[in-house]
């Protein structure tokens, strides 16, 4: 079975206080308004994820659960280790290959796990992916062995989807 992968890297957090653990920073009221327009934008483009799946840190929760909104997703947002900022590409591919019976898995992370897990998954460790606050990626799967071999489709940043935001105006 193929699998859609969306890559979606958190929105505009809030500064870190002194004291505040970095796993604690939520979204800005900035952050919540240009990831509502880029997950339009998903949405117009057919995103529907079967499955959505996030790191346990605050920011990424909330935009998981914002695209949760966006989409009209009814399951459980799923959180996982294999998305903290710390983790690994292979811990991504390796989370993702357990839920692969998913048409359509978005995850919900941070920098620079998404642009390493994103250049993982293309096969290509050596590549440059830049992923701005709130970008997300589609990465077509068609095998789910040891390594993956994936496709990009698209890539879209907040400030490209801002001027064709089917919900603006």
């Amino acid at each position: 079975m193929d699998v859609e992968l969306y890559l979606l890297r958190h929105g505009i957090a809030a500064d870190g206080e002194a004291g505040q653990p970095d796993a604690d920073r939520p979204l800005t009221a900035e952050g919540r308004k240009k990831l509502r327009s880029i997950l339009r934008s998903a949405a117009a483009a057919g995103v529907s994820p079967s499955l959505i799946m996030t790191s346990p840190y605050r920011r990424a929760v909330q935009t998981a659960q914002l695209a949760a909104e966006v989409f009209g997703y009814r399951g459980d947002v799923l959180r996982t280790n294999a998305l903290v900022p710390g983790s690994s590409p292979q811990a991504v591919w390796d989370e993702v290959r357990v839920h692969r019976d998913h048409g359509q898995i978005l995850l919900s992370s941070h920098e620079p796990l998404m642009s390493a897990a994103a250049a993982f998954l293309l096969g290509c460790a050596a590549l440059t992916v830049e992923f701005k606050k709130g970008s997300i990626a589609r990465i077509d799967l068609e095998r789910f062995g040891s390594s993956p071999h994936g496709a990009l489709k698209w890539l879209l940043a907040p400030k490209v989807a801002r001027l064709g935001d089917p919900g603006k105006g």
